[in-house]
């Protein structure tokens, strides 16, 4: 499976950032997320975060595990804002999307959300959840370039 581009996957995560920003326009939580076909430049779909157990990255699995086939999938790529947590990193593995790219560390966010009860964050890595599965998903992220942005949308959410 070829890997996207660096100005492919900066495109993409400004793309992922702009749906956080709406979903956070809607009063959701600012979490985007966007599926891309395998010829690193089709997004196939879009979702913004829903609510505390409809994130973005879970909601788009499961409606991408509906609308396409498993070897499809397995090309894929999804970008997403923030590094997914357990639930999202566990339906993006079992939707069997073949890559992620996160441009924000879960780690990162926390500093942002600290003890905040709408976002109890897992210090739980994604590497480390897919290390335990049967197949290897190749993660990209954090991405140094657009992290300053996406980290700019939580902190202004966050602290209001």
């Amino acid at each position: 499976m070829s890997a996207p581009t660096s100005e492919q996957v900066i495109r993409h995560l400004r793309h992922a950032n702009a749906v956080a920003k709406r979903a956070a326009d809607a009063g959701h939580h600012p979490f985007g997320a966007i599926l891309v076909a395998p010829d690193h430049e089709t997004v196939l779909l879009e979702q913004g975060n829903l609510s505390r157990v409809n994130h973005a990255e879970a909601a788009l699995a499961r409606t991408a595990e509906a609308t396409y086939a498993d070897d499809y999938l397995a090309g894929c790529t999804l970008y997403t804002t923030v590094e997914p947590c357990a639930m999202c990193a566990g339906a993006m593995y079992w939707a069997n999307i073949g890559r992620l790219v996160y441009g924000m560390d879960e780690r990162r966010l926390l500093a942002f959300t600290g003890d905040n009860p709408e976002n109890p964050t897992l210090d739980l890595p994604c590497r480390d959840l897919f290390a335990r599965g049967q197949k290897e998903i190749p993660v990209i992220g954090p991405v140094e370039a657009v992290e300053a942005e996406i980290a700019e949308l939580h902190w202004t959410f966050w602290k209001r």
